[in-house]
């Protein structure tokens, strides 16, 4: 087990590497002068040469990459060109919204999704099984927007028991926190909780065909023990995996769910920072989101032991 967890932590690094090569690339060997784009058509030469100082890209890309990979592991990502402010304080500060919708909404899904993939297994070929795979088919069809916008209109325009839009910091109440995010919550957390569902009922129904189930069946076995104490725990190896999918998933639907919304999180701080041509940003939440994701996925793989014993590496 040591010698596994090393080896992936070495590949965790040399995956976070290749990474960071491909953002820096992805900037600086795109079409057009990035000074050109962010002085605009109008400004003189001296600007553009100016920002491109700023932005160190009349150095040799060796030579950038090196000091930029420094940067990055002194903890310095950089400062925002427009707004002229570090690029961590920028992203501390939206922070608190994103992790909110985000953790709120894998709750939802993850408490959801798991139950209605156990009901739809154990009730296969019946009308609830039926009922839960056509909503599932539904959740993970819909886009997002579209949900967000019907549920707008349906909980805040016409019934106004929800807000609008906005978001409530914790430290202002509790109630005004969740009430801003229950809308926000539901429209993200659809496609995840159809996802979990329909991936959960396939690895219960496997599970559920075994002999070994049949002969605890046989043996007096309660449905409860069945399903929890048998089923669950062998069907939790691919379940656990698409929970951490969708967990690093979310960053794409919280960017959409952020604008719907108009809730002040990393995903409006991208959609401006691209607006605007703000390259340190850009890279910056690029890096950090991909290391969750990285991180996750070694979560993820270290803790199949823990829901299958017979798992060992």
């Amino acid at each position: 087990m040591a010698g596994y967890i090393f080896r992936r932590l070495v590949s965790t690094i040399a995956v976070m590497a290749m990474v960071g090569i491909f953002v820096f690339l992805l900037l600086r060997l795109a079409p057009g002068d990035p000074a050109a784009i962010i002085a605009g058509r109008n400004a003189t030469p001296e600007v553009v040469a100016g920002i491109r100082q700023q932005l160190g890209l009349n150095e040799p890309l060796p030579v950038q990459f090196l000091h930029w990979s420094w940067d990055l592991l002194r903890g310095d990502f950089g400062t925002s060109i427009f707004a002229g402010v570090p690029v961590i304080e920028l992203v501390s500060q939206r922070l608190e919204p994103t992790i909110s919708l985000a953790i709120l909404t894998m709750i939802l899904a993850v408490a959801l999704g798991v139950s209605f993939g156990i009901v739809a297994a154990w009730r296969a070929g019946g009308l609830v099984d039926r009922a839960l795979t056509a909503f599932s088919a539904f959740g993970y069809s819909v886009p997002v927007f579209v949900v967000g916008f019907f549920l707008i209109y349906l909980f805040a325009i016409k019934t106004h028991w929800l807000p609008v839009q906005g978001y409530e910091p914790i430290s202002h109440g509790l109630r005004p926190w969740f009430a801003h995010l229950i809308l926000p919550t539901v429209t993200l957390g659809l496609p995840y909780i159809s996802f979990i569902a329909r991936v959960t009922r396939a690895s219960m129904l496997e599970v559920l065909s075994e002999d070994y189930m049949r002969t605890a069946a046989a043996k007096g076995a309660s449905s409860y023990a069945l399903l929890f104490h048998h089923a669950l725990k062998n069907a939790g190896a691919p379940i656990l995996t698409v929970i951490g999918l969708s967990f690093a998933y979310l960053v794409g639907g919280v960017v959409i769910t952020e604008t719907v919304f108009n809730i002040p999180g990393v995903g409006r701080l991208v959609v401006n920072a691209i607006n605007n041509r703000d390259y340190p940003i850009i890279q910056s939440v690029l890096i950090l989101v991909s290391g969750l994701y990285v991180l996750i996925n070694l979560a993820v793989d270290l803790s199949y032991t823990l829901v299958d014993p017979r798992i060992r590496y």
